[in-house]
């Protein structure tokens, strides 16, 4: 029998296989879990339990391996879910004040079926961003998640799936499901030492999921490896077999746009992002560093008219923040929110018709390639500054979403990977992604340059 307290540390796929070869019981595996979670229950990760149900599919998972019927990889693995998705018997609070009493919801969201389906085991709701809108994962509503790297400063776990990012990398859970609308399933990722994969708009279904950007939004997971959101990703789908295969890497080109996307990055973060690119070339890949001047016209065209996200996040929230209920939203969310009530229906149709065209000239550019940057500019900053000034966290928030909202804008996917640490032993992250649709090119070489990477820092 597998000792128990290495599941803190283990893949889905990990913990998966050893439940397929009869080393772990899943009614064991939930009930670690769920003590994990007990024990942390004053962290600020878990909004909501559902132990109940929890156990209810653990004990259906135990029956199907007794009897040789096991429904995949994943069937007995733990997942959470950031508290966007309905989850049938759960309120749904999207991290707002405003939803901690609201009536439970009816049925699971598509994705939390599919998860189901597949045989995992739903633990809980674990927190976020309020509304999903910002990049730090700071909540005063329900606490802020403690980012488990530093054990003597509080640092941002990075959101907006803040609770999917601590939860995971804590040892809670083996995967979380999140959301990325502008970076926040990549950014959780990269202060956590995660992998994490925002899928092409519209690849998973995203009724049932609280929404910010109709546009935008993407449901994606974090995981420990790039195995894990590849079959994550066949299991959102409803999919039983996937596409994907570990590609040659002789056979990749990385474009590294030396504009925009290193601006501000700490030495530690160029350093292994450089360290990362080596051992990339080592393994065959072919890396071009050049300007991509579309990314200087898509910094240009938000600045110039604003975004999407905040056109259509006051769209969803306009009565909120128009009445009396702005008083118990952040404030922090209220301003960003606010943003799109400025824009016009000039501005909107100018994004738009810019987005379109650079989303194809980005396809050009990178001619069945991929695109590398590092996923943040810095490690997880400390919490108390970003508290104590409002017009600090407004830039540390956006300087930390620039690279990953340029991707939202131009419809890539992405794949958020480790690529080492500080000296202070904060995780650093480089970040790869393709034109919308190529999910399976990108997940295919990230088995690739996952490998790869193995030995690129401690």
């Amino acid at each position: 029998m597998t000792d128990l307290d290495t599941l803190s540390r283990a893949s889905a796929a990990g913990v998966g296989r050893l439940l397929a070869g009869g080393a772990l019981d899943p009614v064991e595996v939930t009930e670690f879990f769920l003590g994990r979670i007990d024990e942390a229950a004053k962290r600020n990760v878990f909004l909501c339990v559902t132990g109940e149900r929890a156990r209810r599919e653990a004990e259906a998972s135990r029956a199907r391996y007794r009897e040789g019927r096991a429904l995949g990889p994943l069937d007995g693995v733990p997942v959470s879910w950031k508290d966007l998705f309905d989850v049938a018997g759960s309120p749904t609070t999207a991290g707002s004040a405003l939803f901690r009493d609201s009536t439970p919801a009816k049925r699971d969201a598509p994705v939390v079926a599919n998860l189901a389906a597949a045989g995992m085991v739903s633990l809980g709701k674990v927190n976020l961003t309020e509304f999903a809108f910002s990049g730090l994962g700071l909540n005063p509503h329900y606490g802020t998640p403690a980012n488990p790297h530093d054990a003597t400063v509080a640092r941002a776990p990075g959101g907006s799936s803040s609770g999917s990012g601590v939860s995971v990398a804590s040892g809670l859970c083996p995967c979380s499901i999140g959301s990325d609308t502008g970076g926040s399933v990549r950014v959780p990722a990269a202060f956590n030492g995660l992998v994490g994969y925002k899928t092409s708009e519209r690849r998973i279904d995203k009724t049932g999921v609280f929404p910010l950007s109709d546009t935008l939004d993407t449901v994606g997971p974090l995981a420990k490896s790039v195995e894990d959101v590849v079959l994550l990703d066949m299991a959102m789908r409803g999919e039983a077999t996937t596409d994907v295969r570990r590609a040659d890497l002789s056979a990749l080109a990385i474009v590294v746009p030396d504009n925009v996307v290193h601006d501000g990055v700490d030495d530690a973060v160029g350093a292994n992002f450089e360290t990362a690119i080596e051992h990339l070339l080592q393994a065959g890949a072919k890396v071009v560093w050049r300007p991509l001047p579309l990314l200087d016209e898509v910094q240009a065209v938000t600045a110039a008219h604003g975004s999407i996200t905040a056109a259509e996040s006051y769209f969803v929230h306009k009565d909120r923040v128009d009445g009396p209920d702005c008083d118990k939203i952040d404030r922090r969310v209220v301003a960003r929110i606010l943003g799109g009530k400025r824009m016009s229906a000039d501005d909107l149709t100018v994004i738009t018709g810019a987005r379109k065209r650079l989303i194809r000239d980005l396809e050009r550019e990178l001619d069945g390639g991929l695109l590398a940057m590092p996923t943040t500019p810095y490690t997880a900053p400390e919490i108390a500054p970003l508290e104590a000034d409002d017009d600090l966290f407004h830039k540390i928030n956006l300087e930390t979403l620039r690279n990953t909202m340029l991707g939202n804008f131009l419809a890539t996917c992405g794949l958020a990977l480790p690529s080492g640490r500080d000296a202070k032993g904060l995780p650093t992250s480089i970040l790869f992604s393709a034109p919308w649709g190529a999910d399976e090119t990108l997940l295919s070489y990230g088995l690739a340059i996952e490998s790869a990477l193995a030995g690129a820092s401690p």
